[in-house]
């Protein structure tokens, strides 16, 4: 009885022994998969990684870092050069028609008040005539307050005048502003009737240099 328990065990070891043979030479007829060997574990080569999109070219390590993308700056179509900047050599015309349209401002203010908009108006209408000529806006300020402050009120009250001057029809490139602060006083005064004076915007009528020349010559 034992032997014949015996018998068929063995026989049944000897079965399985040939079927696994039988299996790795079947698998060693198989052609194997790009990329993989005949285990089917793929074959990576050393430094790369599985997984992932992989543009490198075979044999090459994967880069894992983050690459900077290069970014053009949009152009802007409306940019253009600083205005007035070609009329910071002219000078001022021998004859000033607007020396009396002066625009004054209250205390501490760069508002222009309403009562002298019709100053401004009549200094617009004045330089349409004027071919060749173009126009410089001096701000000015009193004595009260420091002088960096001054300097940068002076330069806001030069700028509401030339935005009116524009609202006017005037063509911006022909309107130059400067800031003098508190250094250049209508008055020297030193009470509220002199620093009303000092409050101001003057227009100065102004001329390429050679023209300049040409009629100091005459």
């Amino acid at each position: 009885m034992k032997f014949n328990t015996v018998i068929k065990l063995s026989a049944v070891a000897v079965g399985l022994s040939l079927s696994v043979v039988g299996c790795r030479k079947g698998l060693e007829k198989t052609t194997p998969l790009p990329g993989r060997g005949a285990t089917g574990v793929p074959e990576t080569p050393p430094g790369q990684m599985i997984g992932g999109n992989n543009n490198n070219p075979p044999g090459l390590p994967i880069d894992t870092q983050p690459r900077p993308i290069p970014v053009t700056p949009p152009v802007d179509p409306n940019a253009t050069t600083p205005l007035n900047g070609s009329l910071s050599s002219w000078l001022a015309a021998a004859n000033n028609p607007f020396k009396g349209d002066t625009v004054y401002f209250d205390f501490d203010k760069a508002t222009v008040k309403p009562g002298e908009i019709s100053k401004i108006e009549r200094v617009a209408s004045g330089i349409k005539g004027m071919p060749g000529k173009a126009l410089r806006i001096e701000g000015h300020c009193d004595e009260r307050g420091t002088e960096e402050y001054n300097r940068s009120l002076g330069e806001r009250r030069a700028l509401a005048v030339r935005e009116l001057l524009m609202h006017s029809g005037v063509d911006a490139n022909l309107i130059d502003t400067i800031s003098y602060g508190e250094d250049r006083p209508a008055d020297p005064g030193h009470d509220k009737e002199a620093w009303a004076k000092n409050r101001r915007g003057e227009f100065i009528l102004i001329e390429p240099p050679s023209a300049s020349t040409t009629s100091n010559g005459k």
